[in-house]
């Protein structure tokens, strides 16, 4: 919430007509903003201390605090708490809580003050009020530009924001349920499709109008169009994918005989059981792929084993560049040479994978991509992890300015790493 705290109770009624001539003079100011300015709707409370939304865009707003508030400043009320929910500050509060342990309401009224850190760096100004009370990164001594991830670990509650214990601006920022929302069976919240349809008009906006909008805004819309992929799910679920499906990790054994020998007297038949999947993982090497790639490459493999239960010994590892190395159980894994650096042939990766005993079910490629590929689909599952190459990158070779590297076949999973 952006106003200053609420001086007395609110007694009397809401006056609609200036709450939202306010947010007309909000879409005035800020036209990309508009289609999710009018897609709040506005819900009467005298239990919050000025405005507040929900995770379902609903704003709800204190008639006492309208009728004290400027309209101009209440503009900025309006684009500040709908700021709220564009950057899912509610869904990135949730997210922190899980990773961090966070809990109990001190610790969400820090998320709330990070997420209005994140957002009053650069949203006022060129025709938008500032609001009275408004918190900035200024004055914690912290510098602006960040995001609300960033700004919660460099303040903590004590004296410097002891004068904004009163702020409250709903579970739209920080994720927190409260005692008035109306939560996801109330009348006029917005599904997510609804709410991903409102961010996209949005971005489409901002992005259609180049240089209108604040950096923050323009950084909002471009991962808007472009999110970033948490590549080290995608990896673990394409694995997973991978070694669950049809035919993965099955074998025959006679240690529990099959129930169509009891129609065959004499005759023990093998029943069909599923086992661990066995993976086999192959580390390009070349002199293309970085150090801190490599080291990547080795947090992948452990990783890999953990998703197995911890089975190590399902695990075998084969450096390559343009000739494969040893391959390498993962027993050993302490002892993994990565060695390399010379051209790059994953070929001869996969043929070792499949040479080795067991042959396994997946065939998990850590490479770069600059490598020729096998003309058939292996007898197993592939996922490719790609390291990620930025536009900087576009001359991949420098002896050849228009080589450009061939895609990784269609019949490979791939996920890119690190972007």
């Amino acid at each position: 919430m952006s106003g200053a705290a609420p001086a007395a109770p609110d007694l009397g009624t809401l006056d609609l007509d200036k709450l939202f001539a306010a947010r007309l003079h909000a879409v005035r100011v800020r036209p990309y903003l508009a289609s999710a300015l009018f897609a709040l709707h506005t819900v009467e409370s005298r239990r919050v201390p000025t405005m507040a939304v929900d995770r379902y865009w609903r704003c709800y707003v204190s008639p006492g605090f309208v009728d004290r508030t400027p309209v101009e400043e209440l503009a900025g009320v309006w684009v500040h708490e709908v700021s709220h929910l564009l950057r899912d500050h509610h869904g990135r509060g949730d997210r922190v809580a899980r990773e961090r342990g966070l809990t109990g309401p001190a610790e969400r009224l820090r998320m709330n003050i990070a997420a209005d850190l994140e957002i009053n760096d650069d949203v006022y100004g060129d025709g938008l009020a500032t609001p009275r009370g408004v918190v900035r990164p200024a004055s914690l001594g912290l510098s602006d530009g960040e995001l609300m991830e960033d700004y919660l670990w460099q303040f903590g509650l004590g004296a410097s924001t002891q004068h904004l214990t009163w702020l409250d601006c709903g579970s739209g920022a920080d994720g927190l349920e409260r005692e008035w929302d109306l939560g996801p069976d109330g009348a006029h919240g917005l599904s997510e499709q609804e709410q991903d349809a409102v961010r996209f008009r949005v971005a489409q906006g901002i992005a259609g109008r180049p240089g209108r909008a604040p950096r923050g805004w323009q950084r909002w819309a471009e991962e808007a169009f472009h999110p970033p992929q948490p590549w080290r799910e995608l990896l673990g679920a394409a694995l997973r994918s991978a070694a669950s499906g049809s035919g993965a990790g099955h074998d025959y054994t006679y240690g529990r005989p099959s129930r169509r020998s009891a129609g065959l007297p004499g005759m023990v038949l093998p029943s069909l059981r599923r086992r661990p999947p066995r993976v086999s993982v192959v580390i390009d090497t070349s002199a293309s792929v970085s150090d801190a790639e490599l080291g990547s490459a080795l947090l992948e493999v452990a990783a890999i084993s953990q998703s197995l239960g911890g089975r190590r010994d399902l695990v075998t590892v084969v450096p390559c560049d343009a000739a494969a190395r040893i391959v390498h159980p993962l027993c050993r894994g302490e002892g993994i040479p990565l060695t390399g650096g010379g051209g790059t042939d994953l070929r001869t990766g996969f043929a070792a994978a499949l040479r080795s005993g067991p042959r396994p079910d997946v065939i998990v490629v850590l490479t770069d991509g600059q490598t020729p590929w096998p003309d058939a689909r292996p007898p197993c599952r592939t996922v490719v992890g790609l390291f990620a190459r930025g536009r900087a990158s576009a001359s991949w070779d420098e002896d050849d300015p228009d080589y450009v590297p061939d895609a990784p076949p269609q019949w490979a999973r791939v996920v890119e790493i690190g972007s």
